[in-house]
């Protein structure tokens, strides 16, 4: 199988319903910034020591696919394929690991700086991206209908990217840089 298609040459990408659509289009921006925060997550896993979080990460990597391929498949019309979209059980599993990693960790009183371990400074900066990706999915269900969860499980993953930095220093020991003023 060839890696190239030829078919984006003009500018355009198929969404998984066979639809083109322009490269620029709101929807493959989108999904888009979910592939590059899914990249980082990559990167940040090949740093991470703790097989907890390691597995924890991995297993947030399939739902970015996940994510992703909800994303690339509109609602309507109704695709002639099964799709699995991002669930309210998704972002419960997120808020369970947000609430377990939180429990061992000191409470915040401060903000801080995003640092510490690479893996930890990568969280920080998947986090951005996270809310990048959530600014670009606001503007799309304004303009379409992208079901009921993937806003809250981009709202809530953020969340966790910012935990899961936390934790990571936590479990290698290093201290977190609080801000001054």
């Amino acid at each position: 199988m060839k890696i190239y298609t030829k078919t984006g040459d003009d500018g355009t990408t198929s969404l998984f319903n066979g639809k083109r659509v322009a490269k620029d289009d709101l929807r493959i921006n989108a999904y888009g910034t979910v592939d590059e925060l899914s990249a980082i997550i990559g990167t940040a896993i090949s740093f991470e020591t703790d097989p907890k979080l390691l597995s924890d990460l991995n297993n947030i990597s399939f739902l970015l696919f996940k994510l992703g391929t909800d994303l690339a498949t509109p609602i309507f019309p109704l695709p002639k394929f099964e799709v699995i979209r991002i669930s309210e059980n998704d972002i419960t599993s997120l808020e369970t690991l947000i609430d377990e990693y939180t429990a061992q960790l000191p409470p915040l009183k401060n903000f801080i700086l995003p640092s510490g371990t690479h893996s930890a400074a990568l969280l920080h900066l998947a986090r951005t991206v996270a809310r990048r990706a959530e600014r670009l999915i606001v503007v799309l269900q304004k303009n379409t209908d992208i079901g009921n969860y993937i806003l809250q499980f981009i709202n809530r993953l953020s969340d966790y990217l910012f935990t899961a930095s936390r934790y990571s220093n936590f479990k290698s020991g290093t201290n977190e840089t609080i801000i001054k003023f």
